[in-house]
């Protein structure tokens, strides 16, 4: 194939990272745009003939945009409620024959729960399409370097690596969605660990063996409510986004473990954090490796680049630095191209690439489906207050308190 034509569904906060890193992939245009509002898919249509990136046709019925010949590819970028539908229709045309789809791929996380992970990975190899799990963060330049480094230096020199941190944290998500768990599928842990576990997992598999070369054995988390179920931030949210914390609330904070042994029976570590409570410049992602001999370390806040503004100089609220910025005035980090430093146009490269080949990407959907895995462990985890024995059994009907509206942030602490 000599030009991959690319339809993005959805057209949120994700799809304009997703055409901003466009420019940097060669051999696909976008175009189609998704959106069940139009005026959004025109406005995201606009941003990619912009840049160069191609000249989107818009649709605001899926099956036509699916039935469209330029259509090679499907990047599903819409909220967490509607991919299963979604995904039942592009299973449904290409198992008809309809439309000239090749592979389909997903933002993270794959899905709310297992059942609905499970049934969209079927569907799509059922139908004979690749997959490509769009995990940013794995393919972040600084991430991708850091593991070649650990692995061709650190590891063949003292010993593979056997701890791995991983942290994102920022003061809480854009959209009334996400803040909604009974639609979104859970609050922090499952917006945002979905990354930390496949980023730290991804530096500590031996490139020359494959990720089959560490399983994961056990499972451990915690969830808390810290910031947004306070009085003063329950009207906040009630009158930003219209979600109502007191009847419906999500935790803000999480932590896991997750144990792996490697092929020798040796163990690693991932530890990893995430947080919708924290307040700084912006979204914060750090990384560490540790290994017998070395180290390494990853912080977005800490990058080459940085703006100082007296209180003299007073500007509107904005996102121009950083993303999730929380000031305008100050010393402040500035990100120069947030899609290139977060990995998505990286990501995007690759899996044109691989479509374009016909080969399947190596971040697919049975990544996605492992990571919702471990997010239901650790959800299951923090319920019973229990280290968990890595076994998807256990969590293959799960569906999280949070994600039911059941969950109590106010809790006894035992």
């Amino acid at each position: 194939m000599e030009k991959l034509g690319v339809a993005l569904v959805g057209a949120g906060f994700a799809a304009n990272f997703h055409v901003r890193g466009w420019v940097g992939v060669r051999g696909a245009d976008i175009v189609a745009v998704y959106s069940r509002t139009e005026a959004r898919a025109k406005e995201l249509a606009a941003l990619a003939e912009r840049l160069g990136v191609g000249k989107p046709k818009v649709y605001t019925n899926i099956f036509d945009m699916l039935r469209d010949k330029s259509v090679n590819a499907v990047w599903i970028l819409s909220p967490n409620y509607t991919r299963l539908e979604i995904v039942r229709a592009i299973a449904e045309e290409a198992r008809q024959g309809r439309g000239n789809l090749v592979g389909v791929a997903c933002e993270k996380p794959l899905a709310r729960n297992v059942k609905e992970a499970r049934e969209m990975l079927n569907l799509v190899e059922k139908a004979g399409l690749l997959h490509g799990y769009l995990e940013n963060q794995v393919f972040m330049p600084s991430v991708m370097r850091g593991k070649e480094i650990v692995w061709k230096y650190g590891a063949k020199y003292s010993g593979r690596p056997y701890m791995a941190r991983a942290a994102e944290e920022h003061g809480g998500p854009h959209a009334p969605w996400f803040w909604r768990p009974t639609l979104s599928g859970g609050g922090v842990l499952l917006d945002m660990m979905c990354h930390s576990l496949e980023a730290s997992r991804y530096v500590l598999w031996d490139p020359e063996k494959g990720k089959e070369s560490i399983k994961p054995r056990k499972v451990w988390g915690e969830v808390a409510s810290l910031k947004w179920t306070r009085k003063g931030y329950v009207e906040k949210l009630k009158q930003t986004y219209g979600a109502d914390y007191t009847v419906e609330p999500a935790e803000d904070y999480a932590t896991a473990v997750v144990l792996y042994e490697d092929e020798e029976g040796n163990v690693a570590l991932t530890e990893t954090h995430t947080s919708w409570s924290f307040i700084g410049a912006g979204l914060r992602l750090t990384f560490e490796v540790l290994g017998p001999e070395y180290s390494l370390w990853i912080n977005t806040l800490q990058p080459e680049l940085f703006v100082f503004f007296s209180r003299h100089v007073k500007i509107p609220p904005s996102e121009e630095f950083v993303e999730k910025q929380n000031a305008e005035q100050g010393l402040m980090p500035v990100l120069p191209d947030e899609a290139i430093t977060y990995g998505y146009q990286a990501e995007d490269r690759y899996m044109v690439e691989c479509f374009k080949k016909g080969t399947m990407p190596f971040e697919n959907w049975h990544d996605g489906l492992l990571i919702v895995q471990l997010m239901m462990l650790a959800y299951l985890s923090a319920e019973r207050g229990q280290k968990l024995n890595f076994d998807p059994a256990l969590v293959e009907d799960y569906i999280p308190p949070v994600q039911k509206g059941a969950w109590n942030p106010k809790s006894p602490i035992l």
